[in-house]
């Protein structure tokens, strides 16, 4: 891969690596299974689709890291099927107060205790809305409104219809707004 190549590539991985973490880490309330899924869907990108034109990398990464968030989806419900003991474990590490999400500190400088606690309350309650979307609702939201993607990327990211990520978007927004109402201006 030629050097100018390979730096696009990586700046484009850099541009992407943070929203892609937020994603998954809103399916899997795991910050070291998130980071995971989000490098192996960013070596699949490099290893498969690397040589592509750089404007067909976005949607590619998506489709990506959505497989690889259905498959860790595949895995736990299976380990919780096969092993019922698991399933009170991962519903004790999903409740852990203490564990913490990267981007979930806030700067002490820019917020008053009250402000910052009415924030992180605000963002419990959204992530728990978007936990609560069925997968595909989750994932147009995800792709069109948090990564601005297109309609047509966000189809071809999602392996569907263009028509089924308007109408899985609209959905989405209509579960959150009755979801949201009276925490969300």
């Amino acid at each position: 891969m030629p050097d100018a190549q390979a730096a696009s590539l990586d700046a484009f991985l850099a541009s992407v690596e943070h929203r892609a973490f937020r994603m998954a880490s809103v399916v899997t309330r795991d910050r070291d299974a998130a980071l995971d899924l989000v490098q192996d869907a960013m070596f699949k990108l490099v290893r498969r689709y690397a040589q592509r034109p750089p404007e067909e990398w976005r949607p590619l990464f998506f489709r990506c890291l959505q497989n690889r968030i259905r498959d860790w989806q595949r895995r736990q419900w299976l380990r919780r099927r096969l092993f019922l003991q698991s399933d009170e474990i991962h519903r004790d590490d999903a409740h852990d107060d203490t564990r913490r999400e990267a981007g979930d500190v806030a700067d002490p400088a820019a917020l008053d205790g009250a402000a910052e606690a009415q924030r992180e309350q605000a963002m419990n309650v959204l992530k728990q809305a978007l936990r609560e979307l069925p997968a595909r609702q989750r994932q147009a939201f995800e792709l069109r409104v948090w990564e601005g993607l297109d309609v047509r990327d966000t189809a071809l990211a999602m392996a569907c219809a263009e028509g089924s990520v308007k109408t899985h978007l609209s959905r989405a927004l209509t579960n959150l707004r009755s979801k949201l109402e009276g925490v969300w201006p």
